[in-house]
Formats: structure tokens, C-alpha cells, sequence
């Protein structure tokens, strides 16, 4: 099911991520990038799965470079998982699905 991830911007990252009451993944993402294209089915289901329990968001890095470069995000795709409004684990490259349950499941 599609659509469970939100997409945000530099205004909304506030509100969404930081002040968030539920860990958050952020997908620091951009259309021209083949392995955000790849990871984004594995995000959308994860998204559906993970409901109520942990929020999925994308950020266009292109669009929003303001909260890109406050985290230093030099590759995409860069998940950052985030509890309590900081960051605590990063996830670079389009990692099997595997993987991000592995990383995700102990925050949630």
C-alpha cells in the first residue's frame, strides 16, 4: 500500500521529525537518483507495516537544502532515524529490506 510515506520539506521538517512523538525515518531522497527509485517500494511497505508505531517521511534534497545541509548528507539515499528529535542511526545506500527492519525494529 503506497502513500503511507509523508513527504516533507525544510518547513515541515520541525514539525514532522523533531517534535515528533514517534521515531521517525527520514529518506534524504532526489528523482535522479536509481537507488532512492530502488528503495522506495521497501519504504512504502515498511511505512504501511510500521503505522501508528513509527512515521516514514522523504525529503527532496534538491528542493530542500537547508535541513540537507544541516545534516551533512553528501549521499543518497541517506536514511536518518530519528527519537526525540535526534538523529540515532543512519542508513546510507539502498540496503536490502532486511536491513532497515533490522535497524528500525529495536526503536519502535
Amino acid at each position: 500500500m503506497a502513500g503511507e510515506v509523508i513527504e516533507i520539506g525544510d518547513a515541515e521538517f520541525q514539525r514532522e521529525v523533531l517534535e515528533s512523538k514517534e521515531p521517525v525515518l527520514v529518506d534524504f531522497t532526489a528523482t535522479w537518483c536509481p537507488p532512492c527509485r530502488v528503495i522506495a517500494p521497501v519504504l512504502d511497505t515498511l511505512a504501511s507495516e510500521y503505522k501508528g508505531r513509527m512515521k516514514f517521511t522523504k525529503l527532496n534534497v534538491d528542493n530542500h537544502q537547508r535541513t540537507t545541509e544541516e545534516y551533512g548528507i553528501r549521499a543518497m539515499p541517506t536514511l536518518l532515524v530519528f527519537k526525540e528529535g535526534k538523529v540515532v542511526k543512519q542508513i546510507v545506500g539502498a540496503v536490502p529490506r532486511a536491513k532497515l527492519e533490522e535497524a528500525i525494529r529495536p526503536l519502535v
